[in-house]
């Protein structure tokens, strides 16, 4: 962009993301464009940077500059000066890539177009893997010298939050290291799953991973090539990640990217990958997709919370997220925290099915009791004081569920989980190095009491998948628990446990973990047993429906509560609300609605109905309307 530079063009383009409510880009300093010899700008590409900038201003739009680049759409980019030097260990050249970054904050630092920096574009990719030491040092000298010039603006990495927290892979960018040292945390999210619901929420699940260590957290890179998808599907799925992770938490959205390139098919990396042209929100002649318009009307939305200010409603229910996700512990395998990160997920999603105020907990920074329900999906991998803070949860009043999982390997296989018996009220039957192979292609488990919300007799189904070691039930016999629920056996399946004013509920099956080994399960019959879990201990759900495929978050703002139901499926949808009876004043309507597939509906508490809105694909097909017949931008 920089060596070809089109000022009409650029003008062009940032006028139609303005023409759709969007306010900020995230902009590319190409280091060898800006940096031809170390320690020496190129005054032409700063003069065009500047006019990049001004013309942001005149638009009514802000930028999000990014220094070292680096890496872009499966290239690596070296400046020629470089000559195989180390990123992040040889001090020369992380004294340069500090002094570029301090010299574009000093010169730019003060224009009105700048709203933010990012030190990188997903580093993990350009520099590798490094120990936790050096890239938090590397990170603080970068950032130290932006802040050395003056400049205020909120500042990250740039890095994709792909760290262990998050990802369960240690490449060395912590975020529990990293975050002191920035203002925002910004995951890059481009899923690839074999189940609609996984699909659909991996960018939400990656916020609320991202969003435990106390900074903003901003969606900074999502999107879909048209390769990928039609047009009108790359729109449900921009609907879907963009409420979702609205309800996760997240407070700002960058989509990649603003328009295709097929003028450039000859260039790499576009020539090699070529489903990197088609990214954009707009096609090479500047005509707006459907996803464009999805994000139009989600911009209003935004704009509407932003009145006041607003923040999700969540935290009556807990996910317990294990120690050993974030931390390489010893003699551990990293198969135990992609077990446990995809367990979680599943989890999360059958929290969300349920339309549970869910809040994810690290148990590394303590389990706090602030929650009525606490799951703790295919536990495996619990540390001595999480067990004892879960046990005391338990006795103080509140509810903690546990599920059974040997492992997926068989490398200490079985439940790192002493005082099983006295938490949970049983006694287990386990054999030494071996587990209890679960035979059947489907788990049958049949309620003998009612239980929460579901009824006696009532039978939930489970498919059976995963590894070899992880299809395995716990064998036990109850010690003082009460036994809910048997498996098609007549064995205990789902136990109740009363412990001191509160209780503890095992249920001896892996279910989230068969779940997650599962293509195209959701929404499986786990969000059943969760919603009895949150009626037994008290979670507040003033509104919700009882179809797992609409998920229902609500938004608390200054003026009331605002409900946002997600279809995430395929399918249209008669939706009736359920509203408790103490919520009635409320105004919450029980008045049914129509939710297109993958479609959005939003209400405002008071209001006389659900308002549904429209489809947001006719609204970005008259966005489209709106431009044919404009002038082609020309050759990018």
């Amino acid at each position: 962009m920089w060596s070809r530079y089109d000022s009409a063009v650029v003008r062009q383009e940032l006028a139609v993301l303005a023409d759709h409510g969007l306010n900020v880009t995230r902009s590319f300093c190409f280091w060898p464009d800006f940096v031809p010899e170390a320690g020496r700008l190129d005054p032409d590409v700063l003069d065009r940077f500047g006019d990049f900038l001004d013309a942001h201003v005149e638009l009514g739009l802000g930028t999000i500059p990014t220094f070292i680049v680096g890496h872009m759409s499966g290239e690596n980019w070296d400046p020629v000066w470089r000559q195989g030097r180390d990123l992040y260990r040889d001090v020369w050249l992380v004294s340069q890539q500090a002094w570029f970054a301090a010299e574009m904050a000093g010169r730019f630092g003060p224009h009105p177009a700048v709203v933010g920096w990012l030190v990188s574009n997903e580093m993990p990719l350009y520099g590798g893997p490094a120990t936790s030491d050096e890239i938090t040092a590397w990170a603080r000298i970068v950032v130290q010298a932006v802040r050395s010039t003056g400049a205020t603006q909120p500042i990250s990495l740039g890095d994709g939050a792909w760290g262990v927290e998050v990802s369960g892979a240690d490449n060395g960018y912590s975020l529990r290291e990293l975050t002191p040292l920035v203002d925002f945390v910004g995951p890059h999210v481009y899923p690839m799953q074999d189940d609609q619901a996984r699909q659909s929420l991996s960018a939400a699940f990656a916020c609320e991973l991202s969003g435990s260590f106390g900074k903003p957290v901003v969606l900074e890179e999502f999107g879909v090539s048209s390769d990928f998808a039609s047009d009108g599907h790359a729109a449900d799925y921009y609907r879907q990640v963009l409420h979702t992770s609205l309800l996760a938490g997240a407070r700002g959205w960058i989509a990649w990217n603003n328009c295709d390139y097929d003028d450039l098919r000859g260039d790499d990396p576009y020539r090699h990958h070529v489903f990197e042209l088609h990214f954009g929100l707009t096609d090479r002649a500047g005509h707006p997709k459907p996803q464009l318009g999805v994000l139009a009307d989600f911009a209003r939305l935004v704009r509407d919370l932003d009145d006041g200010g607003w923040e999700p409603v969540k935290g009556e229910a807990a996910i317990v997220v294990p120690e050993h996700l974030e931390r390489v512990l010893p003699f551990t395998a990293p198969a135990y925290r992609q077990d446990i990160r995809d367990n979680t997920f599943q989890s999360y999603i059958a929290a969300l099915e349920a339309d549970l105020p869910v809040r994810l907990l690290r148990e590394r920074d303590g389990i706090p009791a602030t929650a009525r329900l606490y799951l703790a999906p295919c536990a495996k991998l619990l540390t001595a004081p999480g067990l004892d803070q879960l046990r005391e949860l338990a006795t103080a009043g509140a509810t903690v569920y546990l599920s059974y999982f040997a492992g997926s390997t068989a490398n200490q296989r079985g439940p790192w989980l002493a005082w099983l018996d006295e938490i949970f009220g049983v006694r287990h039957t386990l054999r030494y190095g071996l587990v209890d192979p679960i035979l059947d292609d489907e788990v049958v488990l049949e309620l003998v009491r009612d239980f929460g919300d579901v009824r006696a007799g009532t039978e939930l189904r489970f498919r059976v998948g995963g590894e070899p070691s992880a299809r395995a039930f716990l064998p036990v016999e109850p010690a003082g628990a009460e036994v809910v629920a048997v498996d098609g056996h007549g064995r205990p399946a789902l136990l109740q446990h009363d412990l001191g004013s509160g209780r503890t509920v095992l249920c001896t099956y892996p279910l989230e973990h068969m779940a997650a080994r599962t293509p195209r399960v959701n929404p499986e019959s786990t969000w059943r047993l969760y919603s009895a879990l949150a009626t037994i201990a008290g979670v507040a759900r003033p509104i919700r429906v009882d179809d797992p495929r609409v998920l229902v978050g609500r938004i608390r703002r200054s003026s009331g509560e605002t409900t946002i139901f997600v279809n995430c499926s395929s399918d249209t949808i008669d939706v009736e609300p359920l509203v408790t009876s103490d919520s009635e004043s409320s105004g919450y309507s029980t008045v049914p609605f129509t939710i297109d597939p993958f479609g959005v509906a939003v209400a405002t508490g008071g209001s006389e109905a659900a308002a549904t809105l429209e489809p947001i694909v006719r609204a970005a097909q008259a966005a489209i309307a709106s431009h044919e017949g404009s002038d082609a931008f020309g050759p990018r």
